[in-house]
């Protein structure tokens, strides 16, 4: 017999990779977990005589040669299903968008993706199944709930295509949105409660913070949902949660900010998390949430670069031309150094204006080229100090529709950064 499952706790994408299995083994029962999370339960309540789904009690354990796993490959988050462990001639095969984890399967899917459900549909679309409006709106449910409606820094083009092969099969999107609301019950409500009372504030570069830490068994949904609340409420700049799971020794850090000044995604890469610039997170073995606690204040305090500076991405050493060059030259440089602007400066190396490749429409006849550049120089030039931050050096391009800035330092120009770094850092493609 073979049989599908997916772990405990099941969401829409655990449920959606369930269901979506069967199209691709049509010879499996679909075996759902007893606990499930809030959205899932009342979508059942009303849907559930549409799958043909079997509970961990319905299933003869012996007769099962073979175990198709989705959404997990843990042995830990399977339920009722420890014993197969020790059955030598099992057949295993997995489907799961998480890296991490300790079943070993004759066939293996594994491969990051925003929901694990979008790795299913790949298969599905390659061996041409047909696909349900009630399906496919189960499916797009998944998707959507792991990747925050395709918004978070986890999504991939996969699960975009995805969405849209499943739009195309009449995914009811009005259905979607009853059921798929963001969990924050009881105990979400309760670890807010706590995370308030214990709450630690502090001020940084100009901006305030609050880290707040506490104890927790076992997985809990949606605290990303929580640290946001908990930074609104608090009136805060920058909020850090420190969730510390003692039995499996690790921690999960989760920050939110509201400043362009601190760029959440950076300090978690710094963890070997990742995000971008408005939120983040980590998961750190093994490290006591005392250290943790003491390192994402450091790193609030620019000690390990968290806040990213005009310092850290701008471009140097800059190519700059003397006031006196001719035009003619200065056309040369800019051809050969494959860029369209440069900043002029004087014969003490101060900053006196920009010439970018717009001066020289200003050029009408061919004697022009042999004058200074300073003829035709734009000479109200913006600057930016080397402190400030990218975000700041953005806006100044937009406001004044320039392609670069000058950086500077004691009125020296130590840098200069161009629009194309401005949207490397906005869309998180600096390299590690």
């Amino acid at each position: 017999m073979k049989i599908i499952t997916t772990h405990k706790g099941t969401d829409f994408d655990a449920l959606a990779s369930l269901i979506a299995a069967t199209l691709i083994y049509p010879d499996a029962k679909p075996v759902l977990p007893t606990s499930i999370n809030a959205n899932l339960k009342a979508f059942l309540a009303i849907h559930k005589d549409l799958f043909d789904i079997y509970s961990p009690k319905d299933i003869v354990l012996d007769h099962v040669d073979t175990l198709i796993v989705v959404d997990t490959h843990s042995w830990s988050r399977l339920e009722g299903m420890e014993p197969l462990r020790k059955k030598p001639d099992l057949n295993i095969i997995i489907w799961d968008h998480h890296l991490q984890g300790d079943m070993k399967g004759k066939v293996e899917t594994i491969r990051e993706t925003g929901a694990a459900v979008s790795l299913l549909i790949q298969e599905i679309k390659r061996q041409k199944k047909l696909v349900t409006p009630i399906q496919a709106t189960l499916f797009l449910m998944g998707i959507y709930e792991d990747t925050g409606n395709l918004s978070f820094p986890s999504t991939l083009a996969e699960d975009a295509h995805a969405a849209g092969f499943l739009l195309e099969r009449k995914a009811d999107l009005t259905i979607l949105s009853t059921f798929l609301r963001q969990a924050y019950g009881k105990k979400q409500k309760d670890i807010l409660y706590h995370l308030i009372k214990s709450a630690k504030r502090g001020e940084s570069s100009g901006f305030s913070y609050s880290i707040a830490r506490m104890e927790i068994e076992g997985r809990v949904q949606n605290l990303a949902l929580v640290i946001q609340m908990y930074r609104e409420i608090l009136n805060v700049d920058v909020a850090f949660g420190v969730f510390h799971e003692p039995k499996k020794d690790r921690c999960m850090v989760i920050g939110r900010s509201a400043v362009d000044e601190v760029n959440i995604g950076m300090m978690m890469k710094g963890l070997n998390g990742g995000g971008h610039p408005g939120a983040g997170s980590a998961l750190l073995k093994k490290v006591e949430p005392d250290a943790i606690e003491e390192l994402l204040v450091e790193l609030l305090a620019g000690n390990q670069h968290s806040s990213v500076m005009l310092s850290d991405i701008m471009s140097y050493p800059v190519i700059t031309v003397n006031q006196n060059t001719r035009i003619e030259e200065v056309a040369m440089i800019l051809r050969d150094m494959g860029c369209t602007g440069m900043p002029v400066v004087d014969d003490q190396e101060r900053i006196v204006g920009v010439v970018s490749r717009r001066d020289f429409k200003k050029i009408r006849k061919t004697e022009q080229m042999q004058s200074p550049v300073k003829a035709f120089m734009s000479r109200n030039t913006i600057t930016i100090e080397h402190d400030r931050s990218t975000i700041e050096a953005a806006r100044l391009m937009i406001k004044n529709d320039i392609g670069r800035i000058p950086v500077m330092k004691d009125d020296k120009v130590i840098g200069i950064i161009t629009r194309s770094d401005a949207m490397m850092y906005m869309y998180d493609l600096l390299p590690d």
